[in-house]
Order: C-alpha cells, then sequence, then structure tokens
C-alpha cells in the first residue's frame, strides 16, 4: 500500500509539475523574456510561493523549460539527421530545423538566450538573472549530443572521439551565433542561410565516410 501510494503521489507531483510548465510556457509565449514569476502563478491559479516551491526561483523554472524546450529540439534534430536523403540534404534539413524551430517561436528562443534583455529595461524584480550562467550549458548539452552523433555515424580517424566533440560543439555555436544574428536582421530568407551555412560546413563533411553499420550522416 505504501508504495502504491507513493507512486501515485510521485505521478500526481509529476504531473502538477508538467501542468506548471505548459502555464509558463503560455506566458512566455506571450511576454518572451519579460515574464515574470508572478504573470506565471497567475496563468497557472496559483500563489507564487506554490510557484517556488515547484522550481525553487527563476532559474529553477528556467531550467526546466530548458530542458523541455531543448528535449523537443534534439528530437526534431535526429529526426532531420535519419531522413532518407543524401548526406548534404541532411545536413541541410538539420540546419533548417533548429533556425525553423526558432523562428516559430522567436519569444521562447529570446526567453532562453536573452531572458534579462528586457527584463533591465522594464526594471522588473527578475532583472540580476544571469543569462550566461544558465543558457551556457544549454548550449554545451546540444553540443555533447551532436557529438555523440557525429562520432556514431562517421569515421574521423585518430582521436575521433575529441574530433567529434569540435564539431559538435563547433556546429552548435555556428547555428547559435547565425541563427541569433538571422532572427534579430533578417538579413536574408532561411533557405538562403541554410545553404550558405552548408557551404560552410560542407568541406570536410563531404571528404569523411560514413562509419559501418552505422545510418550514416
Amino acid at each position: 500500500m505504501g508504495t502504491t501510494q507513493q507512486t501515485d503521489q510521485h505521478r500526481s507531483a509529476h504531473q502538477r509539475r508538467r501542468q506548471l510548465l505548459e502555464a509558463a510556457d503560455r506566458v512566455v509565449l506571450r511576454d518572451g523574456p519579460k515574464a515574470s514569476m508572478n504573470a506565471i502563478a497567475a496563468e497557472a491559479g496559483i500563489t507564487k510561493p506554490i510557484l517556488y516551491r515547484h522550481f525553487g526561483d527563476k532559474g529553477g523554472l528556467y531550467r526546466a523549460l530548458a530542458k523541455r524546450h531543448t528535449d523537443a529540439l534534439l528530437g526534431a534534430l535526429k529526426a532531420a539527421l535519419d531522413a532518407p536523403a543524401d548526406r548534404r540534404a541532411r545536413v541541410e534539413a538539420t540546419l533548417d530545423t533548429y533556425l525553423a524551430a526558432i523562428e516559430a517561436r522567436p519569444q521562447v528562443y529570446r526567453f532562453l538566450m536573452h531572458p534579462a534583455d528586457d527584463a533591465v529595461e522594464a526594471q522588473l524584480p527578475e532583472q540580476g538573472f544571469d543569462v550566461g550562467r544558465h543558457s551556457a550549458p544549454l548550449l554545451r548539452r546540444l553540443g555533447e549530443e551532436l557529438a555523440v552523433v557525429i562520432e556514431e555515424r562517421v569515421d574521423l580517424g585518430p582521436d575521433s572521439a575529441q574530433l567529434a566533440r569540435v564539431w559538435g560543439h563547433g556546429i552548435v555555436g555556428m547555428m547559435h551565433a547565425a541563427g541569433d544574428w538571422w532572427l534579430g536582421e533578417r538579413p536574408c530568407s532561411r533557405a538562403q542561410l541554410v545553404s550558405s551555412l552548408a557551404d560552410l560546413l560542407w568541406g570536410r563533411l563531404a571528404l569523411v565516410d560514413d562509419r559501418a553499420g552505422s545510418p550514416g550522416l
């Protein structure tokens, strides 16, 4: 009986946390970096102390939302890499998947990558939120996940694990920097940016062999 009750309580807590994250998502989609703990609590129909009880502070809520959206993005990127197409097409599809994601939900992107920008201007209580301390781990996770995929799928020769990590973090850094600039200025179409970034990556990628037994890259 005790174990069943604990399982039910855990399931209930997990469901409640998911509902709170969905409420936070709605506020972020509406308010972007200006999303406050007060607004999220009001959207969820609870008091701010209850929200703090679940996430600790805005940093805890940010990390939970970052994991939620990073998980979804990683799933979409891996699906693009698994698509039945030649390597160049898959590289372009993967780049386009990332750019399409930040284009479709720019407020979520800005909350995750630039959460302090509008908060400082509006003098919100969260204006001390440290963007670098929170967004850097998100980018590192993307880099490490991509490194694993690269090492599994292509033969990079000696020191392949280290080189795969260099490539993984380098590609993520490139996508992030180029995407951030593009989303803010829109200097070209998404298709043009994808093609240009693929050209930049293509030199060595065109030369390496797929690892035997892997789905390839």
